[in-house]
Formats: C-alpha cells, sequence, structure tokens
C-alpha cells in the first residue's frame, strides 16, 4: 500500500511511524518536516498528504502534529478524506470499521512507540463495516463535501 505521511516536526515518533510503515511492507511518500524542502508547517503538510489520498497518488496517509488535531482539521478538508484522530487502539479500530476512516491523524506528545504499534496495527487490520446504517453514515459524510462547493 502507498502511504503519504506528513508531519510538521521530525520527532522520534514521525520517524519510528516511518520505520514501522516500511517494515509493515508500505511504500512511503513524506511531507512536511520529514521531507527536506517542503512546507513543515500542519496545516500545509497535512493537506499535501491528505491531497495524495484524495487524488488517488496514494491509498491512505498518516498526518501528525504536536496534538494531532490541527493534523486532522486540515487534511478533513479535503474533499474525500476521511481523517481521524487516534490516541489508542480502539480508536484506530472504530475509525476504520465504523467511519471508513482513510487518514489517520496521531500526537507527536502523546504517541509513545508501543502505543504507535498497536495503533498502527489497529488501523490495518480494520475494514470498514458492510452494515448498511453504517454505511449510510460515511455517504452522508461524502456528501458534505458537495456541501462545501456551495457558499
Amino acid at each position: 500500500m502507498r502511504i503519504s505521511v506528513s508531519s510538521d516536526m521530525d520527532e522520534p515518533v514521525a520517524r519510528s511511524l516511518l520505520a514501522q510503515l516500511t517494515e509493515r511492507g508500505h511504500e512511503v511518500v513524506t511531507h512536511g518536516a520529514l521531507s527536506p524542502g517542503d512546507d513543515p508547517q500542519w496545516a500545509a503538510c497535512s493537506e499535501a498528504a491528505a491531497r495524495d489520498v484524495a487524488s488517488g497518488a496514494s491509498d491512505q496517509a498518516v498526518v501528525c502534529c504536536w496534538t494531532g488535531t490541527g493534523a486532522s482539521i486540515a487534511a478533513n478538508k479535503v474533499p474525500g478524506v476521511r481523517a481521524a484522530l487516534c490516541t489508542d487502539a480502539y480508536t484506530a479500530d472504530g475509525a476504520r470499521r465504523w467511519n471508513d476512516a482513510n487518514v489517520l491523524a496521531l500526537s507527536l506528545r502523546l504517541t509513545s512507540e508501543p502505543l504507535l504499534k498497536e495503533i498502527l496495527d489497529a488501523w490495518f487490520a480494520g475494514e470498514a463495516s458492510a452494515d448498511a446504517e453504517d454505511r449510510q453514515n460515511v455517504e452522508r459524510v461524502e456528501r458534505l463535501d458537495g456541501d462545501r462547493a456551495t457558499p
């Protein structure tokens, strides 16, 4: 799988994220502080990773900033992106299952290496629910993307 990764800071957890994704056999595309010459601001690099997903250039993305909140907000502004800020494995599993999330947002401050592994295990093991109600909710969120074009 091709995964875009952005971070506004070159922190140990961001480096560990890159290593773990590579070890899992994913092709990684970097943005922000992880890619020399890129704009490292959280809004810019999170947008870049999210646009990779929206355009189909990447299958998924992981966006990081100090709390993860700004990265998730920026990513969610890109139509077609459903970013979820996950601070534990249960939330990551639910984001994939019930929300069909395609972008994982992480906090550089709160995510330890063992927790990162648990979150990634849950994220990649999770699949979108086929339940009709869950699909209807995801479809409703997708329709909100169209509302952005209307003032």
